[in-house]
């Protein structure tokens, strides 16, 4: 899964990276991004890419109300055409969500009891190696609220199978698209086959990961020394 990340870049870097517009400001130096904090994300409307702010946590047009986001972070690349919740996103509102790391736990290796109760793991920053920012492959949707009519822009992250190395982290990992990649994703016109093409782990030797200080446990804790490394755990190059 990805259940925190860091989108540290300004709205004119990113708008200049992913070759965007920016229609509204989202908020930089950002190195602990946590389920229903807003978050920049990139999306396509008529051929016109834009970068804007969604929450982070998906709450489906047809949600009685939006208490549930916080567990609809992640969809799953195996379900996310079938499931109730993602599956009108997934065929029509798509969008990247950039990111230059997302954190992960390993477990504890020692065994919970009643006198050592379970521990949160040991966390990771994975990030690339080449520095420049993760596109992660993203849902998001409108949701209106009954009683007020006010709109709610959410998103969620799709996540796969997590490569070989970084496995040994976690089992999972989001859907990581290379630039090549990032037109496909955002038309809305793309076939369903060409999309689950793109869904896929990381290509080995693409990211790097290691370990990190436990502040980022926190979501009270935030700023760039999250991502300084304590021991580094590298992925192996082929």
């Amino acid at each position: 899964m990805c259940g925190r990340f860091a989108q540290p870049r300004s709205s004119d870097e990113l708008a200049r990276l992913f070759r965007a517009r920016p229609v509204t400001d989202p908020a930089g130096d950002r190195f602990n991004v946590a389920p229903t904090d807003e978050v920049a994300a990139i999306v396509e409307h008529h051929g016109d890419r834009q970068l804007d702010v969604f929450r982070w946590g998906l709450v489906p047009p047809w949600a009685a109300d939006p208490r549930g986001a916080s567990r609809m972070i992640n969809a799953r690349a195996e379900t996310v055409e079938t499931s109730p919740a993602y599956r009108a996103a997934f065929r029509r509102r798509r969008c990247l969500i950039p990111a230059d790391a997302f954190y992960e736990w390993r477990p504890a290796t020692e065994p919970e009891s009643a006198r050592r109760p379970r521990r949160p793991g040991t966390p990771y920053a994975v990030r690339r190696r080449d520095g420049s920012p993760m596109a992660l492959a993203g849902l998001w949707t409108v949701w209106r609220d009954p009683g007020t009519a006010a709109r709610l822009y959410s998103c969620t992250i799709v996540t796969t199978q997590a490569s070989a190395s970084l496995a040994a982290i976690h089992p999972r990992m989001p859907v990581i698209l290379e630039p090549g990649a990032w037109a496909a994703w955002l038309e809305e016109e793309t076939p369903v086959e060409a999309l689950r093409a793109l869904l896929l782990p990381a290509a080995l030797g693409l990211l790097e990961a290691y370990a990190v200080s436990p502040e980022v446990n926190s979501v009270r804790n935030d700023g760039p020394h999250l991502l300084d490394p304590i021991t580094r755990w590298t992925e192996p190059v082929a």
